[in-house]
């Protein structure tokens, strides 16, 4: 009974002298803004991204490419990443797990905003054109 007076005891002035734990700021604020275009000539503006684990980013994804349909997938990196949400104009969705692929059917823009949680390297691509170089990586560190 004593042992578990003084355990009780020290335990609780331990938590009593530790200090809080605070965030340094707002996780989700002022996002690194990251830039694809897929292009009507069947290019990409970019092809490769180096991000930080815990770092919050926007990735905007421009369709240019006027009479095509096509679609980004980056399964792996949204499999490890957690999703504030995707925004079309002014439509947002929010989720509860990682999607597979986003559609356009015309010229557009879709946001991603996310924050990478496990470092590795994540291919994203353009589905049926990986061959003609529709393809690139994200090195999350």
């Amino acid at each position: 009974m004593k042992n578990a007076l003084v355990s009780a005891l020290v335990l609780g002035l331990g938590l009593a002298l530790t200090p809080p734990a605070w965030s340094a700021g707002n996780l989700a604020s002022r996002p690194t803004v990251l830039e694809l275009t897929l292009r009507s000539d069947l290019t990409m503006s970019n092809y490769e991204y180096t991000l930080e684990t815990g770092k919050y980013y926007r990735w905007d994804i421009t369709m240019a490419a006027d009479g095509e349909e096509l679609a980004v997938a980056a399964p792996a990196l949204w499999r490890n990443s957690w999703i504030n949400e995707f925004k079309i104009g002014d439509l947002e969705i929010h989720m509860m797990g990682a999607p597979w692929q986003i559609e356009f059917d015309g010229p557009g823009l879709i946001q991603v905003w996310f924050v990478p949680i496990r470092p590795g390297d994540y291919e994203f691509y353009v589905p049926g054109h990986e061959q003609r170089g529709m393809k690139g990586k994200f090195i999350v560190r």
